[in-house]
Formats: structure tokens, sequence, C-alpha cells
């Protein structure tokens, strides 16, 4: 009986020792392989997201036996992983200027945000507003203490492989939008781009047509390529702080299907120009140059 628990605990405290002494030797030789830093961060990383999803869960079945989980559960898990992540990975990403008000201030909207990597759940982690859920694919609905705290929070889970499932888990979730003046937060490019320059991949139709059936604003909001923060290809994974922009809200007010490809264009546009000004401007040079000098 006590292998039970011991074994677990063994486990634990290798996973510690070993991401532990990838940190002690990546600040402590002179010239150490980015492969020490890569290996530390993304450790630390794990062990945060399961630390933050499993306070989501028991933070989120609290709150939906109040009925404030559509308000709060992904806000204040989002929250966690803002601070835990900044804690233990060294990476914060930061609003710029009045973003956080209107985040605020626009509900309920379809936010939507370009997707770089894994790390991009730090990102929601500052961008989330109250009153706001994520969509994810169904099949994280199934990953221990994630999706359950998903679950448990309201989030919209999407069948990509069925479409018709995928518009009717649509057509619930505006209704709750409608409702609870809960906005839905998207990555319309749908997967993860890895890319080590400012670039978007192109856009999926589904958050543009979940706006326009719900006649709610989108608010596109772009995160600055951090690729001299994680860079999943070349091993690299540094300390850093990474700026978010949140643009215009565009209207979807009277517009119908036949606007979608329209307001997709529009969208996508606003966002590619915000990501090539943010990597022109001094503040990412700095930020850059600061990266290159700590790893020369």
């Amino acid at each position: 009986m006590h292998a039970v628990f011991l074994y677990p605990l063994y486990g634990f405290l290798a996973y510690i020792s070993v991401m532990g002494l990838a940190f002690v030797l990546y600040n402590v030789l002179p010239s150490p392989p980015l492969i020490l830093g890569f290996i530390a961060r993304s450790m630390s990383a794990y062990l945060a997201l399961i630390v933050c999803a499993a306070y989501g869960t028991i933070a989120s079945a609290i709150l939906k036996a109040f009925g404030l989980h559509y308000k709060y559960a992904q806000w204040t898990t989002a929250r966690s992983f803002k601070w835990v992540g900044k804690l233990m990975i060294g990476v914060d990403f930061v609003i710029e200027g009045d973003g956080k008000q209107v985040l605020r201030n626009t509900r309920p909207a379809v936010i939507v945000g370009n997707h770089q990597t894994e790390l991009d759940i730090l990102m929601l982690g500052s961008l989330f507003p109250q009153s706001c859920s994520v969509t994810a694919k169904k099949s994280l609905k199934k990953v221990p203490f994630l999706g359950w705290f998903m679950t448990l929070s309201g989030a919209v889970f999407i069948d990509r492989a069925d479409r018709t499932a995928a518009m009717k888990a649509f057509e619930g979730a505006a209704k709750i939008m409608k409702e609870k003046q809960q906005s839905v937060f998207m990555f319309p490019e749908g997967t993860r781009s890895y890319s080590a320059e400012p670039m978007l991949l192109p856009f999926k139709k589904g958050a543009f047509h979940f706006a326009v059936q719900a006649q709610v604003p989108i608010l596109p909001t772009v995160s600055e390529n951090y690729s001299r923060v994680l860079n999943v290809k070349a091993k690299r994974f540094n300390a850093g702080t990474v700026r978010i922009r949140v643009l215009p809200a565009i209207s979807t007010k009277g517009k119908t299907a036949a606007d979608v490809d329209d307001l997709l264009q529009q969208t996508r546009e606003s966002m590619l120009g915000a990501l090539h000004e943010m990597a022109r401007d001094s503040k990412s040079k700095v930020a850059s140059d600061g990266a290159l000098k700590k790893n020369a």
C-alpha cells in the first residue's frame, strides 16, 4: 500500500531534481548549451501547467456550486498561470496601453489572437478578462486536470472533424454569450505557427461565423513574435517579457454569413500589420538584443 504513495513521490522528487540541476548548470556554466535552459524551463512549464490546472479544477468546482463559474473560473485560473508562470519560468506577458480597459469594456465579444507556441497559455493568463471562456479541441476534454478544469469552467469544445457538431457547439455558446454577457477567445489560425519571424498562418472561418451568428464584435489581439524567448525548433527557452497589443474592435452588427470572408480578411490584415509594427519598433529590438547578449 505504501508503494502506491511512495512511487509517485519518488518520481516527483526525481523530476524536481533533474529540473533543478538543469537550472543550476545553465546559470553557473560559463557558456552553457541552449538545450540546458530549454530542458529546465520546459520541465518547469509542465509542472506549472499541472499546478494551475489542478487549482483551476478545484476553483471551478467551487465557483460552479455558486453559479459563478462563467464569470470567474477561467479568469482566476488564467491569472494563476500568469503569476506561477512568471515565478517558475521567468516569462511575463504584458498588455500595452489601455488594452486591459478595452478588454473589460468590450463584452460580449469574440476575442481572437495569434497562436505561436504552447507558451500562449501564459499569454491567455494575462489577457483573459472576467466573463470570458476559451474554445478548445474536443480531445482536450479527456486530459486529466486541464480537461476537467475546462469542462467545469464552461469552455466551448469543438469537434474539428465534425462540422455539424462544431456548428451546434457554436449555437449553444452564442446563446450563453447573450444570456451571460460572456466573451469567447479563439485562435483563428487553428494551430501553432512555431515561427521565428512575425507572421500569421491562414485563418479559419469558425471564429468569424461565430461572431456573426452571435452578432457580437470581433476583438483582435496580437502577441509580438517571441521566438527570442521560446523557439521550439532551435531548442531555445529564455526568460523574458512579451508584449500584447489589443486592437480596435470590428463590428458584426447587421452582418451575415456572406460577410465572413471580408471580416476574416479585415481582422487578419489588422493583426498582421500590428505584428510587423511591433517587430520593427525599438522595444522589440531592445528585448531581442538583451536575449542575444544573455546567451552570447
